[in-house]
């Protein structure tokens, strides 16, 4: 099996995709799927490569040569395509450094996609064994399944997976990219890659990938619906029967209170109490006084479909119920600004650190008492889990993967021992401040509290279930695509 990427954690990050093309392939090695990744050939990923060898040599890869390396990197298979005319480029892989998308990103994932169908096709000997399925990550692999169909000539070909991370990047690019795509003239219509005189990536794949996931059971069927599916929804209720989701895990290694070296002090659900020197170490890594108030964090992309905007709002209420608050982050120039400006309304209640930080975010997990999520629409979510995992217990938007795995603290649910946070449904600010208001008030009751916390923590986020789900469902399409005997 083969996966393809546009990133890859720990190699290359800039959001959750890394996370789970990096945890996927160990994941599915106990359900007996060994499955390589194919990435391109940016700086951070040729640098990081152990041992590679050359298996292969492309002399026009999109306007200049290209070479398949194989190698690897802390226990993954990786194959990576180096092309330095396409990807030799400092910083954000997909943005120049005016903050703008690189004015050639078509070909530059287009040649990441007829790269994948070439080794599906055995081009490539020197990369190994021939994959059955292609198990691809979002708009910038989608064109795979678009190159198989039209450039096949009727050679055996591996069954697809298109997995939809997010909706709302789609990678539609203008029609003068067109020539440079090296697809035949009759590709360009309705029934290929033509989306409104544009070019769509991700329409091309969800028309023509063997299954299409997403990242949670509901987000695969509120993409069904005008809002959630984003301009795509005819077209994916078209596929419905070959639309299913499977909610995302965390790397239950890396994220481990118990053995986590990023923390002040580790602890399990035994030792809730060792949390506090963590919660010491946050407030003093954002200048906050020490303070028994309850510290709620966010960990996120500073966008509205985050729901930024709607704690902004919210913010000066949210304080005045006695939370504080910590964001780390990047996003939207006046989200920051605005979340900024909080700040300085309520130093001693609000603090903000623009950017992202690993080890950071570890210790945030680690020593706030909530983190907040108030997203407007979230295929899965990760935070969520991972504030699950060390105790950070979550308050979430009852949307997608958040509604998936985050149980709210009900009556019933309380009573049952089984609630692991808090969900609200109406989205606006109001909402977002009741949902506070809630979690302050279980937090004011330590027994309750405490409760609330082992339960989360009991929860499993980690990815065998979802690994044993993918491994079906790759025996299930290649079976399809398997010459019927003669």
């Amino acid at each position: 099996m083969l996966g393809v990427a546009s990133e890859l954690f720990p190699l290359l990050k800039t959001g959750g995709l890394a996370d789970v093309s990096g945890a996927l392939p160990q994941a599915l090695a106990p359900h007996g799927v060994a499955l390589r990744t194919l990435l391109p050939g940016h700086p951070a990923v040729l640098a990081a490569l152990a041992d590679p060898h050359e298996a292969g040599h492309w002399p026009d890869c999109f306007g200049g040569p290209a070479r398949l390396l194989v190698g690897r990197h802390a226990g993954l298979d990786l194959l990576v395509l180096d092309a330095p005319h396409l990807y030799d480029r400092p910083g954000n892989p997909y943005l120049g450094p005016d903050g703008r998308d690189w004015p050639d990103n078509a070909v530059r994932y287009a040649a990441l996609g007829l790269a994948a169908a070439r080794l599906g096709w055995g081009d490539f000997p020197g990369a190994g064994p021939v994959p059955a399925v292609l198990h691809l990550h979002d708009w910038q692999a989608a064109l795979a399944p678009a190159y198989l169909h039209y450039l096949g000539d009727g050679r055996p070909r591996p069954a697809t997976v298109l997995t939809l991370h997010n909706l709302a990047f789609q990678g539609r690019f203008g029609a003068d990219a067109w020539p440079r795509l090296g697809l035949p003239p009759e590709a360009f219509a309705m029934q290929g890659l033509e989306y409104h005189g544009d070019i769509g990536f991700l329409k091309a794949g969800i028309h023509f990938a063997d299954a299409i996931t997403t990242v949670s059971p509901t987000y695969a069927q509120e993409i069904l619906g005008l809002g959630g599916g984003m301009g795509l929804d005819a077209m994916l209720r078209w596929r419905a029967a070959a639309v299913s989701g499977i909610v995302n895990g965390i790397d239950t290694a890396v994220w481990d209170p118990a053995t986590d070296g990023q923390l002040a002090a580790r602890y399990d659900a035994s030792t809730l109490a060792a949390r506090r020197a963590n919660r010491q170490a946050v407030e003093a890594a954002f200048g906050l006084p020490e303070d028994p108030a309850p510290l709620v964090c966010m960990i996120s992309r500073l966008t509205a479909q985050k729901g930024i905007d709607l704690v902004a709002a919210a913010l000066d209420a949210i304080v005045a119920e006695g939370a504080r608050l910590v964001v780390l982050g990047t996003g939207d120039p006046a989200l920051e600004d605005a979340l900024r400006a909080g700040a300085q309304r309520h130093p001693t209640r609000v603090a903000v650190r623009i950017g992202y930080d690993e080890a950071l975010s570890h210790r945030l997990q680690g020593g706030a008492d909530m983190i907040l999520v108030p997203s407007r629409f979230e295929p899965c979510g990760l935070t969520q889990l991972c504030g699950l995992r060390y105790g950070c217990v979550p308050i979430v938007s009852r949307v997608g993967g958040l509604a998936d795995t985050v149980i709210d603290a009900n009556v019933a649910a309380l009573r049952a021992r089984v609630a692991t946070g808090i969900q609200f449904g109406t989205l606006d600010a109001e909402g977002v401040l009741g949902a506070v208001r809630r979690a302050v008030a279980l937090f004011r009751q330590p027994a309750a509290w405490a409760a609330l916390q082992r339960a989360g923590m009991a929860a499993d986020v980690g990815w065998d279930d979802s690994a044993r789900t993918y491994a079906a469902l790759y025996r299930r399409v290649a079976a399809a695509r398997r010459p019927l005997p003669v």
